[in-house]
């Protein structure tokens, strides 16, 4: 990176909290502290504590929200932030956004910062949304005239012309969003930052506000800190991505890459799962899936494009008069690959009024998926009776390969982001 470019820069930044009723710490820690500064020694409290993992009952009163995060963003990068919540995402765009200081480190930035961190966040509520829109103006340090250079297309983006002569407090959740997203990304900030509040706006406005962004990152030159649980989002904004667990860094890199990460870390693959039929008193539940490789090897693991075969065992307690079977593949971005059901066909594959167990065998052979975790999910129907459904229960991996001697090895590094390799016939006439 070059320095002369870096807008923003993390250095060390650690974040303490105590746990219990009281947040801040006690009289007694407070002295404490004021005892060793004084006497030039280091904060007696940051030798203690615990990482930040919430699943986890520990022994400290004290946690590390974050933990010696480091990191640098250039002029006109978008960064998305991810992981999962209570990862410490929150606490960090705070700490950047000035809202809260770091216990240990420093953060660097130049230019005008911009937040967006929680509906309605530096709105006035007896205000109107005009006047709000000149209040924040006015923190971001604009004159009146530049402010009211924007005011006309701040409001037509917004979409709450009706009540932007209302006070912000009879506002739905959504047209404040709407309001505070219009102002911070119309008053020209250097620093854009938005956490998960744009979630609660419409499809419409997610839309026009990833949109914004771009714009502003792409034409505009600006930066953009972006927090979100929405992948597709990530992806289709993100220039680049941190990923943040237990409160620090785990990953720094491609959009891509951090995604996979992330959707991965708790991906366990197995080659067979024996689902519970123990109370399948009178209905047909699906009882287990085996997946087995082009060497009939049992197993989850699955060569990009090699023969492989699905084999379902169902538990029947009840006569199925029209039988319907269908199993499903989907990435871990809940994007659907491919679906194949028995109804597809002219003649099912099912004979009809099965009334004992029986076992499906689902052989696919040339499916080029590129390398990744992908879900299965499955159901068994009677008609238009649903009997069972396993959504997502079950997983494969499937390694990168090479479709035939004419191709190198296909991933979806190599893929801009594709689901499936498709081979074609090439012809050039010159």
């Amino acid at each position: 990176m070059s320095k002369d470019n870096i807008i923003l820069k993390a250095e060390g930044v650690s974040k303490q909290y105590r746990l219990g009723l009281v947040g801040t710490g006690t009289l007694s820690d407070d002295l404490k502290r004021w005892w060793y500064l004084i006497r030039g020694k280091e904060d007696p409290f940051l030798k203690i504590g615990e990482s930040n993992d919430r699943s986890k009952k520990g022994g400290s009163n004290y946690v590390w929200a974050l933990q010696d995060i480091n990191f640098e963003v250039q002029r006109g990068e978008v960064l998305g932030i991810i992981g999962k919540n209570g990862a410490g995402k929150s606490t960090l765009l705070k700490i950047l956004s000035k809202v809260t200081l770091p216990t240990i480190g420093e953060i660097k930035t130049k230019g005008r910062i911009a937040s967006l961190l929680e509906v309605g966040t530096g709105f006035h509520p007896e205000m109107t949304g005009r006047e709000n829109i000149y209040l924040n103006g006015a923190i971001l340090g604009m004159t009146k005239a530049e402010i009211k250079s924007k005011e006309a297309e701040i409001i037509a983006f917004s979409g709450c012309e009706g009540y932007i002569d209302t006070p912000v407090k009879r506002y739905s959740s959504g047209m404040r969003v709407r309001l505070a997203f219009a102002v911070a990304a119309h008053l020209e900030p250097d620093i854009l930052v938005v956490d998960e509040v744009l979630a609660v706006g419409d499809a419409e406005f997610q839309k026009k506000a990833i949109g914004k962004m771009q714009d502003i990152s792409k034409g505009d030159g600006r930066t953009v800190l972006f927090v979100s649980h929405n992948m597709a989002a990530i992806q289709d904004l993100c220039t680049r991505a941190i990923l943040l667990s237990n409160g620090e860094v785990k990953f720094d890199g491609k959009v891509d890459e951090v995604v996979n990460k992330y959707l991965s870390s708790n991906s366990v693959t197995k080659s067979k799962i024996n689902f519970n039929t123990e109370n399948n008193i009178d209905s047909v539940k699906i009882k287990s899936i085996s997946i087995f490789n082009s060497k009939n090897k049992n197993t989850s693991q699955l060569k990009s494009g090699e023969k492989f075969t699905f084999e379902i065992e169902l538990d029947v307690k009840r006569t199925v008069r029209n039988p319907i079977f269908s199993l499903r593949l989907s990435d871990l971005q809940n994007v659907n690959i491919v679906t194949w059901r028995s109804n597809d066909f002219v003649v099912s594959p099912l004979d009809n009024n099965i009334y004992k167990d029986f076992t499906i065998k689902l052989s696919v052979g040339s499916l080029y998926l590129l390398n990744g975790i992908y879900d299965i999910s499955m159901g068994f129907a009677d008609g238009k009776e649903v009997l069972d459904m396993k959504i997502k229960q079950a997983q494969i991996e499937v390694l990168a390969d090479k479709p035939n001697l004419k191709y190198h090895i296909i991933t979806k590094e190599k893929s801009s982001n594709s689901l499936i390799f498709s081979n074609a016939d090439w012809i050039i006439n010159q």
